[in-house]
């Protein structure tokens, strides 16, 4: 079986699932022919490891009339036996065999305007809509992460239970070796990483951690992630509000990110929707206590190893941190939860039922 993996989105946000899908199926599958599709951007810094594994550059930007043109027409070029579309976004006018992961669908139900226009964003959210209906409905199988984000699938789109199939994520460390932050050095401190769209809810984390500093006048907020529009509109808000010891830390290595999951008091995540909260399991893996929205998916996936808050209380999530930077005992149960919570979830588990998948819809 010859199968074409979309992987456009690998250097992207949501790319650590691709990244780990393409390093563990080379790792389980000696059998089937994989050609591996790359973005301009990324097509020298991937390079497969197994022979049954080549690449192609496919220089067609994600919702674009190129996609809906052109992709097409160099899929049938490709003769492949199967397509995984890593996200929603295809070629309408493709009708071959296909598997469509879909991540959430927090464009559905979550507004956008810290860097859009209102109607620019309402354009993008209708296209999404239709985009998401075709390929749930097109699609011979379709992925989702978690059950809440099954059930969505069916409650919102009208997908069909017997057409998705759960294969759930999970969460590694970097390789290399913790590499401080010079200005947190030393300092007490909190963090979140991650985009700051207003679904993610970060203006509530930043006004509950300045709730916090009344009480721990030293505490610090690290926020690393690159600085694109959402972060820059966020940054700006919290000048002009003049808030205190915020890091808007921009992007940092691996190897940084490893010194402030090893370094944290606390990881939050306030987010009011996720499709994994692939970050809160980073955490778990380096030992560090979370504190968690209770919203979505998030309590399937984090099960005891998180302390929960109302995403949408500034009060709860300050005090459900400060829980966590006072009671000791807290801290050292969830870290042990988390480490439980943690060894039940397996990239390469993941990739073994990607295959799976393959194999059934390609029948």
């Amino acid at each position: 079986m010859k199968i074409a993996i979309d992987a456009r989105i690998l250097r992207t946000s949501t790319g650590r699932y691709v990244d780990r899908l393409l390093h563990y199926l080379q790792e389980v599958d000696h059998d089937n022919e994989y050609v591996v599709l790359l973005d301009d951007k990324d097509f020298d810094t991937w390079q497969p490891t197994n022979p049954n594994f080549t690449k192609q550059r496919i220089a067609i930007p994600n919702y674009s009339f190129k996609e809906q043109i052109q992709y097409p027409l160099l899929l049938n070029k490709l003769n492949v036996d199967l397509v995984h579309f890593i996200m929603p976004q295809q070629p309408l006018l493709y009708f071959k065999p296909s598997v469509t992961t879909i991540h959430d669908l927090t464009l559905l139900h979550h507004k956008n305007y810290e860097d859009n226009s209102k109607l620019a964003y309402n354009i993008k959210q209708f296209i999404f809509g239709l985009v998401v209906r075709f390929a749930a409905h097109k699609s011979r199988i379709v992925i989702s992460p978690t059950e809440y984000v099954k059930q969505d699938l069916i409650r919102t789109i009208g997908a069909k239970p017997d057409k998705i199939t759960v294969t759930l994520e999970s969460a590694d460390k970097s390789e290399g070796l913790a590499d401080p932050i010079t200005k947190l050095d030393g300092k007490p401190f909190i963090m979140y990483v991650g985009r700051m769209d207003p679904y993610k809810n970060v203006r509530r984390l930043i006004q509950a951690h300045q709730q916090l500093i009344k009480a721990h006048p030293d505490l610090q907020l690290a926020l690393p992630g690159a600085k694109d529009g959402n972060v820059q509109v966020v940054e700006q808000w919290a000048k002009d509000e003049g808030f205190q010891n915020i890091h808007f830390l921009g992007f940092i290595s691996d190897e940084q990110l490893r010194w402030l999951y090893e370094n944290a008091k606390t990881y939050v995540l306030p987010s009011l929707s996720e499709g994994f909260g692939l970050p809160g399991l980073e955490a778990m893996a380096y030992g560090t206590p979370l504190a968690s929205s209770n919203a979505t998916c998030l309590p399937e996936v984090y099960k005891d190893g998180a302390h929960y808050f109302d995403p949408e209380n500034i009060e709860d999530i300050a005090a459900k941190i400060n829980d966590l930077l006072e009671d000791t005992t807290l801290r050292d149960t969830l870290v042990k939860e988390g480490n439980k919570v943690i060894a039940g979830y397996s990239w390469k588990r993941m990739a073994e039922q990607t295959l799976e998948v393959y194999r059934h819809a390609a029948k």
